[in-house]
Parts: C-alpha cells; sequence; structure tokens
C-alpha cells in the first residue's frame, strides 16, 4: 500500500515544464518495466485512458494495443473522435469494436438502474476479454487509473464506506487477469494534473478537457428500458446541449453538462394534432468534489435556442426541461 503513496515532496504538475518532465520519467519507467514485451489498453476515450494511451504510445508505439468498444450507449460522434485520435493522428495500434447489438439486445426490456449498469459492466469485460485471449504475446495491461482512485481503495480495504468502486486487473476473468502485470503511469496523479500531462502529449483540448461521463454511458441517461429511437433521441439532443453551450462559452464554465431523456411521454401539438413524445431534461451543475453540486444559471436566451432546435430537429421529443435540484437532495446523475 506504502508503494501507492503520493509522496509529500512530488510536486503539483500545473505547468508545461513540470508535465514534460514527468513524461519522460514515466516513458523511461514504462520501457524499463515492458522490456519488448506488448501492453493491452481498454481505450474508453475518457480523460484518462486518453492519456495513458497517448503516453504509451509514445514510450513503446506500437507494442501497446488499444481496444475501443463501442457499446452502443456513447455520446454523438465520440468513437469516431477516438480513431481519429489514435489511429489517424498517433498511428497507434488500434482495434475497434462495434459490440451494438450485442449490448442493447441484453439492455432490451431491462428497466432497473442497477440491473442495467452490471449488465454494461459484465458485458463490456466479456467484449474486452474475447479480444484479449485473440491476442499473443501481451503481458501487460495498462490502466488509467488515477490517485483518487487509489484513494478510493484504500477506504475500501480499511472497511470505510467507499464512494465508488473501481475497475482493475480484478475485473477480468481468471485466466486473463493471472497472465497480466499492470501498467500504471498515472497512479499518483490527481485529475487536474492528468488534463495538464495530456494537454502537453498534444491531445486535443476537446478530448483532454472532456467532462465525467459515467461508465454505462447513455445508459444512465436514458432512463427506464432503452429503446434505440430514445436514445437516438438522448444522442441528438445532447449534442445540441453541448454544441451551443460551446458556442456561448458556458463549456468551459460548468463541471458537468448533459441531457436525460426518460421513459416518459406527454402530449404536444405536432402538425396540427396530438403528438405523444418524450421530454428532454438538461442538467447542468457545478462542483469542486462532485459530493456536493449546484445548479448553473443558464441564460435564458440559450434555453430558448437549445429548445427551439431540439423541439425542431429531434425526433420524438415534444419538450424541454431544465432541472434546477441541487445535490443534495438530488444527485448528479439521475441514475
Amino acid at each position: 500500500m506504502e508503494n501507492n503513496r503520493r509522496p509529500e515532496s512530488m510536486a503539483r504538475i500545473t505547468t508545461k515544464e513540470l508535465a514534460d518532465a514527468f513524461i519522460a520519467e514515466q516513458v523511461a519507467e514504462v520501457r524499463a518495466q515492458v522490456g519488448d514485451k506488448k501492453v493491452l489498453l481498454a481505450l474508453s476515450g475518457g480523460v484518462d485512458s486518453s492519456v495513458v494511451a497517448a503516453l504509451l504510445v509514445k514510450a513503446i508505439g506500437k507494442q501497446l494495443i488499444c481496444v475501443h468498444v463501442n457499446h452502443g450507449l456513447m455520446r454523438k460522434n465520440e468513437s469516431e473522435n477516438v480513431i481519429e485520435v489514435f489511429k489517424n493522428g498517433l498511428d497507434a495500434n488500434l482495434i475497434y469494436i462495434d459490440a451494438t447489438d450485442r449490448f442493447l439486445n441484453l439492455l432490451a426490456g431491462v428497466a432497473d438502474p442497477e440491473k442495467k449498469r452490471k449488465i454494461i459492466g459484465k458485458e463490456f469485460i466479456e467484449v474486452f476479454a474475447d479480444e484479449a485471449r485473440k491476442l499473443e504475446g501481451v503481458s501487460f495491461l495498462a490502466q488509467g487509473t488515477i490517485y483518487p482512485d487509489i484513494l478510493e481503495s484504500f477506504k475500501q480495504a480499511e472497511g470505510k464506506q467507499a464512494v465508488k468502486s473501481h475497475h482493475n486487473v480484478g475485473g477480468l476473468p481468471e485466466d486473463l487477469a493471472e497472465k497480466f502485470e499492470l501498467v500504471e503511469p498515472l497512479k499518483l496523479l490527481y485529475k487536474d494534473e492528468v488534463r495538464v500531462v495530456g494537454r502537453a502529449l498534444g491531445l486535443p483540448a476537446e478530448m483532454v478537457d472532456r467532462q465525467p461521463f459515467p461508465g454505462p454511458g447513455l445508459g444512465v441517461r436514458c432512463t427506464g428500458a432503452i429503446t434505440r429511437d430514445r436514445l437516438h433521441a438522448l444522442r441528438e439532443a445532447d449534442a445540441i446541449l453541448r454544441e451551443e453551450f460551446d458556442k456561448c462559452g458556458l463549456a468551459k464554465k460548468v463541471w458537468q453538462f448533459f441531457v436525460v431523456v426518460p421513459d416518459l411521454k406527454s402530449v404536444g401539438v405536432k402538425d396540427e394534432g396530438r403528438y405523444e413524445g418524450w421530454p428532454a431534461i438538461i442538467r447542468a451543475v457545478n462542483t469542486k468534489d462532485a459530493m456536493t453540486a449546484t445548479i448553473e444559471e443558464i441564460p435564458y436566451y440559450v434555453l430558448h435556442t437549445i429548445t427551439n432546435r431540439i423541439l425542431t430537429e429531434v425526433e420524438g421529443i415534444n419538450r424541454v426541461l431544465y432541472d434546477i435540484t441541487p445535490k443534495p437532495t438530488g444527485t448528479i446523475e439521475w441514475e
């Protein structure tokens, strides 16, 4: 446990110069640890896994094998962006798996949020494990573990209540878990430091500054039993929200913002007739530690623009609502 303690003498990484020094140190350590062996990484496109991938590409190039699993619950164009940045931009050794049908078929008719989370988590591991078994010569598993993850694990080990559990090699089937040694170059960094390192590695701002996104993806924002048409409506409405927040500068001021589309219909009017549709619920919160959260005041003209676009451009949505519930009593996500 002591080996994972952050040294008190370790400087906070706040500048490119400090980030460059950290990168050089980790490149040397990874090369010494890995040698000529191959490393496997589940690349979600989130900040932590993206920064680990970019760092390892710099350190060992094609020895790194990135596996990106599209579970069908990604935001609009996210998988395409991962391919563009890593395969086309960094020339990474990237395997892309479109498992949309596999996930959505398993989730059909499942309304309970915890059951949905378990199905998504379990199936992700199985898809990743299936791919890992096809590969030869892989001795290491890279992970985007960061220091807060380790602190949470300490709490669990000491019998304290943890906020959440974290994926690690133990989540893999036994035949794979035994063959991999972990590579965790970011394990002593906080999230803000990871972002500084990502910028120093040349990753695009939209990836480095990406806001928190739940592991089950849009699966927890398409509340109730997921259907393909409602999931599509959610994805399109969320893309409009993000586009308009970018335009007006709110994307840099708000910690997390997204759309929820619940399994609920109400009557509206369209083409001079009755029209049943879902509500698109906007959520925009600010927080320092995610334990409490306040609501961002969105200018009315921005809300009006977003509402107009969603109602005009997204099939199936007939109302737009703004959730102004702080945490507590509400949670940040709905499920």
